[in-house]
């Protein structure tokens, strides 16, 4: 999603009585009921819906407490902009982190910007794209520690015959794939002990 307060033409660091006052204000200029009968009415439309999911994403991350002074990681230059975003992460709130993230444009993702990708995708149990990601990091820039030591640790999990969870990072809970194994070990168990025959979904 494009940066949400991009769209509403405002600054992060703007008060909610502030973003609220903006969103009114475009609503009104681009309500539907505006452009009946006007061969605007599907531009103006697809506008009011990109200013709604906008305003919402704001709402949201500022309730749930993923903006700090209401920048919500969306702040241009410097490091401070990852803050909230390691702060998610670090809290297990990889779906919103990875929104922030998505929400940065392609030419300004920088090592920083890689490395905490990556880092989402670990916690998520995507190991191979995690490890793209670091990889991508650390020739961005060699000379950081702290990709390179995630890249290795990967790595090193890779040459040890699988990937295992470091410690501390939580790929939350068990995948498809787990359920369905499970299900399987059930059938072999009830039919070795003459029961019915468990089917997977």
């Amino acid at each position: 999603m494009q940066n949400p307060y991009e769209v509403l033409g405002i600054q992060p660091t703007a008060t909610d009585d502030e973003v609220k006052a903006t969103y009114r204000e475009l609503a009104k200029k681009y309500h539907p009921d505006n452009y009946s009968n006007n061969p605007l009415s599907d531009l103006a439309e697809e506008k009011m819906q990109e200013i709604n999911e906008a305003y919402d994403a704001i709402i949201r991350m500022r309730r749930q407490g993923g903006a700090v002074g209401g920048n919500a990681g969306y702040q241009r230059g410097g490091s401070s902009r990852y803050t909230d975003i390691r702060n998610l992460i670090r809290t297990g709130r990889t779906i919103d982190a990875e929104a922030l993230l998505d929400g940065i444009p392609a030419p300004s993702r920088d090592a920083e910007w890689y490395f905490l990708k990556g880092s989402v995708l670990y916690k998520k149990g995507w190991l191979e794209e995690s490890y793209s990601h670091f990889s991508t990091a650390v020739r961005m820039d060699p000379t950081n520690a702290e990709y390179r030591q995630a890249l290795d640790q990967l790595d090193r999990q890779r040459r040890t015959g699988g990937y295992r969870v470091a410690p501390g990072m939580n790929t939350g809970g068990c995948s498809a794939c787990d359920v369905c194994n499970s299900l399987i070990c059930a059938d072999c168990c009830c039919e070795c002990m003459g029961g019915d025959l468990i089917r997977c979904c």
